[in-house]
């Protein structure tokens, strides 16, 4: 398989600007042979790659097909998805970045899109996408943004942990990265690690969550479902 993928969980870390935490793994990721990159906002210009913007494209599903690379960014997850799907955008983003190893990276929104369904994004339900199910680029699901409880707050609802052990109650559901703001996964064919600068937490149904350190080799998760 070809795929290549940069799996962001933020845009935006504390402290530093858009996608300031992760220039330097952007610029590994995509290298010097990708010159435009499709679908991204102003900041990857700052990196020496030219940038299209989809919503001003013709046909979108052409520019998918010329693309160099692909960078998905955030924004609301329901109407993300419901876009793709609008533009017939799924299935020639998912041929392009597995059959045709088109780098493919995702922050946020784009990073939830990328897996199997978007059922463990944090967003609202704004819009109705036609189906749940996201790319499918990897075989499990991701949430960014991962928070672990907060001891001294009085806030009495779900935490982000209870609420990923409800998904995976409903059958058959697959593992859930869970991403923290800073932290990243880079997919290469079979192999993923985790990039960044702290820790991710995995929940897999029926089984304690686990916690993974940068540099960790989490390549088993794409051996889900085989």
């Amino acid at each position: 398989m070809k795929r290549r993928l940069l799996l962001v969980s933020n845009s935006t870390l504390h402290g530093g600007g858009y996608l300031g935490h992760c220039e330097k793994q952007i610029q590994e990721f995509f290298g010097e042979n990708v010159k435009r990159i499709l679908f991204v906002p102003d900041k990857l210009q700052s990196l020496g790659y030219a940038v299209d913007s989809i919503h001003e494209t013709a046909d979108p599903v052409e520019a998918v097909k010329k693309a160099e690379g692909i960078f998905i960014g955030g924004g609301n997850t329901f109407r993300l998805l419901k876009a793709l799907y609008d533009h017939n955008l799924v299935p020639e983003i998912k041929r392009r970045v597995l059959q045709d190893g088109v780098p493919y990276m995702g922050s946020s929104a784009g990073t939830n899109v990328s897996t199997v369904s978007i059922n463990t994004t944090n967003d609202m339900p704004i819009v109705y996408p036609p189906t749940l199910a996201a790319i499918g680029l990897v075989p499990f699901n991701i949430n960014p943004h991962y928070l672990d409880p907060d001891p001294s707050s009085k806030h009495m609802g779900e935490t982000r942990e209870q609420r990923i052990q409800q998904y995976h109650e409903e059958p058959n559901t697959p593992s859930v990265l869970g991403l923290r703001e800073g932290s990243m996964l880079l997919v290469e064919g079979q192999k993923a690690t985790l990039l960044g600068t702290t820790k991710a937490r995995l929940f897999a149904r029926g089984k304690p969550a686990t916690e993974y350190t940068p540099g960790s080799d989490l390549s088993f998760l794409l051996a889900e479902g085989v």
